[in-house]
């Protein structure tokens, strides 16, 4: 007797962790956007970044040991170690 309400039960848990697990890969149009956005790449100069986006909204002084210098712009910030981008990352949008 106790079979059918556990497999019923075991089912729906499969279920709805079947239908969480797809809903967490869902992109949406802004987040699919981001991703063609260009962005410099690691290994790009400091000039080099300049003369192709144009000069940076902000700039932060380097801190640290190698020095970490960022670059903000108005869709992205830069890393740069030394005089090189380490990594480059998109903002969030305000919507």
């Amino acid at each position: 007797m106790l079979k059918k309400p556990v497999a019923t039960i075991g089912l729906i848990f499969l279920f709805v962790a079947a239908v969480s697990a797809i809903g967490q890969n869902l992109l949406t149009e802004t987040q699919i956007r981001d991703y063609d956005r260009p962005m410099p790449t690691r290994g790009m100069t400091m000039e080099l970044v300049e003369s192709t986006y144009g000069a940076p909204a902000g700039k932060r002084s380097p801190v640290g040991d190698p020095p970490i210098t960022r670059w903000e712009y108005q869709q992205f910030i830069v890393y740069f170690e030394y005089k090189r981008v380490i990594h480059s990352v998109s903002k969030r949008p305000l919507n």
